[in-house]
């Protein structure tokens, strides 16, 4: 729980100023990259973030790296903030957190859309476009399969379940037989 207020209250920090200086989008491709960094060399992170090195020698190695990269110096400095307050670790929930408050900002919602089998784009335009009526924003949509659902869908979006899927209504229907109820 912790890791994640961390990681929630620096990105709102930087998603404040990101939108003082109107850089939210750039914020968040910037922090990608040192995300994309980091996973792309897993040594260079463990150089940074393992406490077993000396801190100074891991402060030179992250500043001479960033130095090398066409960050914006806000970025820059966020990060070595991250890094002199001991959150360097927090650095890929911070990026989440932050792509999540920068979509809040641009009105965009993610969900999950899972099918039995798979769906025609036409299908999944219109179910989109619905979700995007009900939400009030705009929706991207990641969908996958689950051949276990039998039939129908199941969407989520944040803690919002619309479950249509003939399993749960099925497991439903077991249900109400227990209860000795008429379906």
């Amino acid at each position: 729980m912790k890791n994640l207020s961390v990681s929630r209250r620096y990105a709102k920090a930087l998603m404040l100023i990101g939108k003082e200086y109107g850089q939210t989008d750039q914020y968040r491709n910037e922090l990608d990259e040192v995300v994309d960094l980091f996973d792309a060399n897993p040594e260079l992170e463990m150089a940074v973030i393992n406490p077993l090195f000396d801190k100074n020698d891991r402060r030179r190695v992250l500043v001479a790296v960033l130095e090398k990269t066409e960050l914006s110096r806000i970025v820059q400095s966020f990060v070595m903030l991250l890094f002199d307050k001991g959150r360097i670790g927090f650095l890929r929930g911070i990026c989440d957190f932050y792509k999540q408050l920068a979509d809040e900002l641009k009105g965009v919602v993610h969900a999950t859309l899972v099918s039995a089998t798979q769906l025609s784009a036409e299908a999944t335009e219109k179910i989109r476009e619905g979700l995007a009526k009900r939400t009030g924003k705009d929706v991207i949509l990641d969908v996958e399969q689950d051949p276990e659902l039998i039939g129908g869908i199941v969407t989520r979006i944040g803690d919002l379940v619309l479950d249509g899927s003939v399993k749960t209504q099925l497991l439903n229907m077991r249900e109400s037989l227990k209860r000795g109820e008429i379906v």
